[in-house]
């Protein structure tokens, strides 16, 4: 009996990453687990490699229908569920000169819209007790340059932690966001060339207090904490970014 046995949770862009170590975690301690990502091959590579405890949809979550779909698949599947951790999300630079009107509304349907909704649709299938945690990042509150569009949608999941605690904390649900600096998931190298993401990563590593860049076996269990053991805790932000915005 692992610590997690008997409990259900439902991960979005649960197919690589942050989603995908946090997907481990809970399964590897008993837990069933619903994964979504917008890609087929990565969600059938993760589903081979997590086993039988893992059911894994494809979808998108600025698309509505889709996120409709996924509340019915997890009702049909799971009954209720424990934990739901808002992970999907889009990363891109966007400078102030050169970011499109198409890039800024998909890194807003995404990252905001799609939280937003997702959370609307699963949160009737919330035990009383349930958690819920959001991924915002550390960009929210550092200013980094030629990031402002990207990390303004992560402002709004914070603000989300408050409001939507405020609005679930009466059934017993609570709302807590997990803060990530930079982590190592190998999303820089498919967003921009080697040679940019070799000196963004220098740099950011070059800046941060710990000197590297943290894993996602360190976000999974900050989300895990939030969504299980944090049952004090609602509206609340951890950051977890190797003391960059606190050092």
């Amino acid at each position: 009996m692992g610590k997690y046995s008997g409990k259900n949770a439902v991960i979005t862009g649960g197919g690589s990453g942050m989603g995908f170590a946090t997907a481990k975690l809970l399964v590897d301690e008993g837990a069933r687990v619903v994964i979504t990502g917008r890609s087929q091959a990565t969600l059938d590579g993760a589903r081979e490699r997590l086993g039988a405890n893992v059911i894994a949809v494809r979808g998108d979550v600025s698309a509505l229908s889709d996120v409709a779909a996924l509340a019915e698949r997890v009702r049909s599947e799971l009954g209720t569920i424990d934990a739901l951790f808002v992970n999907a999300g889009l990363a891109a630079l966007t400078p102030l000169a050169t970011t499109t009107e198409e890039l800024y509304d998909e890194l807003f349907a995404t990252n905001v819209k799609g939280a937003f909704f997702t959370v609307q649709k699963l949160a009737p299938l919330l035990r009383e007790g349930a958690g819920i945690v959001l991924t915002t990042s550390n960009a929210n509150v550092t200013g980094l340059p030629e990031t402002s569009v990207y990390a303004a949608s992560k402002a709004a999941l914070r603000s989300m932690a408050r409001s939507l605690s405020g609005e679930l904390l009466p059934r017993g649900i609570r709302v807590n966001a997990v803060s990530p600096g930079p982590i190592d998931t190998g999303i820089l190298e498919l967003t921009m060339t080697e040679a940019a993401a070799a000196e963004f990563k220098a740099q950011r590593v070059a800046d941060n207090p710990m000197r590297r860049f943290g894993t996602p076996d360190e976000i999974a269990r900050a989300a895990v904490f939030l969504a299980f053991e944090a049952t004090y805790s609602a509206g609340a932000e951890f950051v977890v970014d190797g003391g960059a915005t606190q050092l």
